[in-house]
């Protein structure tokens, strides 16, 4: 860990009561927007019209903020920038690389986003009921970080939709931290690079964005759970499509012609480890997840997720489906089988040691911002897993929530709050190391 030595300019802006909560202003106008990405869309990115609503939206907000350089582009990326305020005979002049923050505007399409109703209330413990599906609750007992929100506000949907902090809350944080800087010019920083993507939701987050061109040496994804949880290490993931054909025909004339591509395909999940699914597993065990099934008696498709913290337990993961195919073939000679694996994502972790201080700096910043740090694997990715397999090594740093793609998930308005006091004391920490001889 790297050494930092107490700040000695006056502390960043922090939030109180008293202060204007336009974090929570700039979060409720998000969330009503429609955003959901469709799995599957080859023929338009983003997959979903609604998302470049919402990043024509940021674009205006940035240029009116008086960031710099504000541009989106054919695919919807929003790309700004705010220029280093250091003054001349700073020790740090010149020395500081571009920080960039990252933040994706899709939500999941698990539950409806459409027509989202957001309630803010504050929490006083216990569990939390939705006033228009009573069927939709959630349990204090079973949630570690909602019980450490009592007494603060909280953000949820009506029970209906999905809320979509995730990751409008990151959305929400970066904007923020733009407003800050760009209002107190006392915040020392170097230059600050700020991207807002699409897609993410459906594995396509970076697809066509250019690491190289948005100019940043390091960055930092908004994407996280509650306050102080840091993510450097994701699964290595790959998706998988087995196709079975069968034969068609009139079910009355069926026998020794028909073969049914459904009851072979029903063989093969039948087969899937059960030791080996998202539902029985946890930390670092990889899973096996049938996630989408399709078809007819023709033709039946089913797709999976491949997670595996390491690499090279996804080549296992293929051969157990190669393996389960071929049991299957034996009973089925006259099906067709088909298996495709394409790659999705790595664990980003090594390539974000190879750099200590991209780490060692995050650390320390959510340290000042009054969390405790600590590192938790994601059981899923980020837009940092590809960003930093291009070269910009990218952690994941919190925003303030929980049960993501649900009905049930909630926002922290306090949460929020820390995440963005944590990248104004990132800037300032990496300022503080580079005035270091």
């Amino acid at each position: 860990m790297i050494p930092f030595s107490p700040p000695r300019t006056r502390s960043p802006e922090t939030y109180n009561g008293l202060m204007s909560d336009d974090i929570l202003s700039r979060f409720l106008r998000y969330v009503r927007i429609d955003t959901q990405s469709q799995d599957g869309v080859e023929d338009r990115y983003p997959s979903t019209p609604g998302q470049l609503d919402l990043l024509r939206l940021l674009a205006k907000e940035l240029k009116a903020m008086g960031a710099s350089g504000v541009r989106m582009d054919q695919h919807g990326y929003v790309t700004a920038a705010i220029p280093s305020n250091l003054p001349k005979g700073h020790p740090a002049r010149g020395k500081v690389p571009p920080v960039g923050f990252i933040a994706h505007v899709d939500t999941s399409d698990a539950e409806s986003g459409k027509g989202i109703k957001p309630r803010v209330f504050k929490y006083r413990g216990g569990d939390i009921r939705f006033p228009k599906d009573r069927t939709v609750r959630i349990k204090a007992a079973g949630d570690a970080a909602l019980r450490k929100e009592v007494g603060h506000t909280l953000i949820t949907s009506d029970g209906t939709t999905l809320l979509g902090a995730d990751d409008k809350a990151g959305v929400s944080v970066i904007m923020d931290l733009v407003r800050r800087l760009r209002k107190d010019s006392s915040l020392l920083h170097g230059e600050v690079k700020v991207a807002f993507t699409p897609d993410e939701e459906v594995g396509n987050g970076t697809k066509f964005f250019d690491a190289k061109a948005f100019g940043a040496k390091a960055a930092y994804t908004f994407d996280g759970y509650e306050p102080g949880q840091l993510n450097k290490e994701t699964f290595s993931a790959d998706s998988a499509v087995i196709t079975v054909t069968g034969v068609e025909t009139h079910p009355g004339e069926a026998k020794d012609v028909m073969v049914n591509s459904i009851r072979a395909m029903a063989d093969i999940i039948a087969r899937l480890p059960r030791k080996m699914a998202p539902e029985t597993t946890s930390g670092y065990e990889p899973y096996i997840h049938p996630h989408d099934i399709h078809g007819s008696t023709g033709k039946t498709v089913l797709k999976f997720l491949l997670r595996d913290f390491k690499t090279a337990g996804l080549a296992k993961q293929k051969r157990i489906l190669e393996r389960i195919i071929t049991e299957v073939r034996r009973r089925h000679p006259k099906a067709k089988f088909e298996l495709k694996v394409t790659e999705s994502y790595r664990n980003m972790r090594a390539g974000l040691e190879k750099d200590s201080r991209v780490l060692a700096t995050l650390w320390e910043a959510v340290r000042r911002a009054g969390a405790v740090p600590r590192w938790e694997p994601i059981r899923g990715g980020t837009d940092g897993s590809r960003l930093t397999a291009q070269g910009l090594p990218t952690p994941n740093i919190f925003m303030g929530g929980g049960n993501f793609h649900s009905r049930a998930e909630w926002a922290s308005l306090e949460g929020m709050r820390t995440a963005s006091d944590t990248a104004v004391h990132l800037l300032r920490v990496w300022v503080e190391q580079c005035s270091q001889p």
